[in-house]
C-alpha cells in the first residue's frame, strides 16, 4: 500500500472543462484559503431585521466629528439612517425621483445611451437595458452626499434626522454619480446629462460650482466612446472607470486645476458598483474580465473562475453588481444574480494578497468594511443587515470546497482506496464524500459522506476520484493535506 496526498493548490479553478480542472477546487462556497490551509469563511448574526424596505444598493459608515459611528443605506428610492442603537430613520430627501428596482429592456423613446441613434425614433434592440438604480454615497467632512443614478442631483445631510438632505446649490443636474477626492473637491461624474462629463466645484467649497479666475472650479468631457459610471480615490489621484476604458485624475493647481490620463482600453466596468480600492490598487469587475489598476496601467487580472461566473451570471441585471472589501482577510467580494434569479444570490471573491479565487452562494447586496464598526456589515436583498466575521455560524448553508478530478500517475491506473488519513484540526466538524468514475464523462458512484477519524475506512474504485469536504459544524476548523491509503491497483 501506499499514501498518495491530496495536495490541492488553494483557492478554485473552474474554467473549461471538468478535467481540466484536475487535482484543483473546482466549486465551494463559504470557504477560504489561507497560508495552503481550506477554512470556513466568518460567520454572520443579524444586525437588524428590515433595516431597509428593499434590496440597498450602496452603504456607507463614517465618524463624525463627535467619534460616533454613522451608517446610511440606500434602496432605489429611499435614503436610510441607522445609528448605532440600529435605530433606522428615513431621510430621503423631499422630491427625489423614484428609481427602479429591477434593470428592465428600455425600448421606449428616450431608451439607450445619449447620443445614439435618430432622435425620436424608439430602440428595438431587445438588449437595451434601463439599469437597476444605484447610489454614489460619499463625507464631506462629517456630513453625507448622496447622487442616485435615476435622479441625478448631490444632497447634502447634515446628520439631523429631523432635517432631510437637499441639493447642492449650484450643482450640477442629471448626474450619474459623485466622489470627493482626496485634495476636498467634489466630482459630479456624468455632469449635466452628458455622460462624458465630469465637473468639479472649488476647492473646499461645495456651492461654488462656475469656474472663475478666483477659484478652482472646473470641468473636463473625457475623450472617450464609453460613458462614465463611478469612480474612487485613491493615493494622490482620483481613478474614473467608464464602460469602455480607465482614466486617471491627477491635481495640478490653478490654472488647469485637474490633469486627466488614459491608463487603460478595452476594460470598462460591468455596473457602477462594482469598483474597489484597496492599498495595492484598484479592483472592478468588467465586460467578461476582471480588471486591476495598479497605479500605472489598467490591465487584466487572471481569473480562474471566469468561465463559470461568467456563464453563470444574469446579465440582463448586471447593473446590480456590489463589490466590498474585506480587509481584515485582503479579500474583494463581488456579489452579483445569477440564472433566472432577480436580486444578487452568488458571489466571487479574489484573495489579492495570495492571489487566488473561491465563489459562493450568499444573498447580499452591498455592504461596508469593518472599521467604523467592529465588524463587516452587509444587507441582503430584503433589506435585512448582518454583522459579518463573527463567529462560524452560517444560516441554513454548510461551507464546502470540491474538487476536480484526482488521477494516479497519467491517469490510466485504477485506484482502489482503502482508508483515508485526515488533515483536519477539529476531528467531527468535516465530512469527507468521495465521488469516482472511470473515464471523465463516465456517470459518477458517491461514497459517504464519512465523518473523519484518525484513519477513515472507506472503500472505493476508480481511475479518477473527486473530493468533496463539508462543514458540519459552527467551529473554525482547518482542512490541510489529506492522504489516501491506495492499494495497488491496475489499468482497466
Amino acid at each position: 500500500m501506499s499514501l498518495i496526498p491530496l495536495q490541492l493548490q488553494s483557492g478554485v479553478y473552474n474554467n473549461g472543462t471538468d478535467f481540466e480542472s484536475s487535482n484543483r477546487w473546482r466549486d465551494a462556497s463559504l470557504v477560504r484559503w489561507h497560508d495552503g490551509s481550506m477554512r470556513p469563511v466568518g460567520g454572520w448574526t443579524e444586525r437588524k431585521t428590515s433595516a431597509f424596505a428593499s434590496a440597498p444598493r450602496a452603504m456607507i459608515s463614517w465618524v463624525d466629528n463627535s467619534s460616533g459611528s454613522n451608517l446610511v443605506g440606500a434602496t432605489f428610492d429611499h435614503l436610510y439612517y441607522v445609528n448605532t442603537s440600529n435605530t433606522v430613520s428615513d431621510i430621503t430627501p423631499t422630491g427625489l425621483t423614484s428609481g427602479t428596482l429591477d434593470a428592465s429592456l428600455n425600448l421606449g423613446y428616450g431608451g439607450g445611451f445619449h447620443g445614439f441613434g435618430n432622435y425620436g425614433v424608439a430602440p428595438t434592440s431587445s438588449g437595451v437595458y434601463d439599469e437597476a438604480t444605484t447610489w454614489a454615497l460619499d463625507t464631506w467632512g462629517e456630513y453625507l452626499l448622496a447622487c442616485s443614478s435615476k435622479d441625478g442631483k448631490i444632497y447634502e445631510w447634515s446628520l439631523n434626522t429631523a432635517v432631510l438632505p437637499t441639493a447642492l446649490t449650484n450643482a450640477p443636474v442629471s448626474n450619474k454619480s459623485m466622489l470627493v477626492t482626496e485634495e476636498r473637491f467634489v466630482f459630479a461624474l456624468g455632469a449635466g446629462g452628458n455622460p462624458r462629463k465630469i465637473a468639479w466645484c472649488d476647492r473646499e467649497d461645495n456651492t461654488s460650482w462656475t469656474p472663475l479666475a478666483t477659484n478652482e472650479a472646473g470641468d473636463f468631457e473625457l475623450q472617450t466612446q464609453g460613458q462614465i459610471m463611478c469612480g474612487v480615490r485613491m493615493r494622490g489621484r482620483t481613478l474614473i472607470v467608464t464602460d469602455q476604458d480607465a482614466h486617471i485624475a491627477t491635481y495640478s493647481g490653478p490654472p488647469f486645476v485637474y490633469g486627466f490620463e488614459r491608463v487603460g482600453t478595452a476594460c470598462g466596468i460591468e455596473s457602477r458598483k462594482a469598483l474597489v480600492a484597496v492599498d495595492e490598487g484598484a479592483y472592478w469587475m468588467g465586460h467578461k474580465a476582471f480588471y486591476m489598476f495598479d497605479g500605472s496601467v489598467a490591465s487584466e487580472i487572471k481569473c480562474d473562475v471566469l468561465d463559470y461566473v461568467y456563464n453563470d451570471i444574469n446579465h440582463s441585471q448586471i447593473s446590480k453588481i456590489s463589490a466590498v472589501h474585506n480587509s481584515q482577510h485582503g479579500e474583494i467580494w463581488w456579489f452579483y444574480t445569477s440564472g433566472a434569479s432577480t436580486e444578487n444570490n452568488k458571489y466571487v471573491a479574489l484573495d489579492y494578497k495570495e492571489g487566488h479565487w473561491t465563489v459562493g452562494t450568499l444573498d447580499r447586496t452591498t455592504g461596508v468594511d469593518r472599521g467604523v464598526f467592529t465588524n463587516p456589515i452587509w444587507s441582503d436583498s430584503s433589506g435585512n443587515l448582518y454583522n459579518h466575521e463573527t463567529g462560524h455560524t452560517h444560516g441554513a448553508d454548510k461551507p464546502f470546497a470540491e474538487s476536480g478530478p484526482i488521477s494516479l500517475g497519467n491517469g490510466d491506473t485504477v485506484m482502489k482506496v482503502s482508508s483515508v488519513i485526515p488533515d483536519e484540526d477539529t476531528q467531527g466538524e468535516v465530512n469527507v464524500t468521495f465521488k469516482t468514475r472511470f473515464y471523465p464523462n463516465a456517470s459518477e458512484t458517491s461514497h459517504g459522506p464519512y465523518t473523519l477519524s484518525n484513519p477513515t475506512d472507506v472503500r472505493l474504485t476508480g481511475r479518477q476520484v473527486r473530493l468533496r469536504v463539508e462543514g458540519t459544524g459552527n467551529n473554525n476548523w482547518r482542512s490541510g493535506v489529506m492522504r489516501m491509503e491506495v492499494i495497488p491497483g491496475g489499468k482497466r
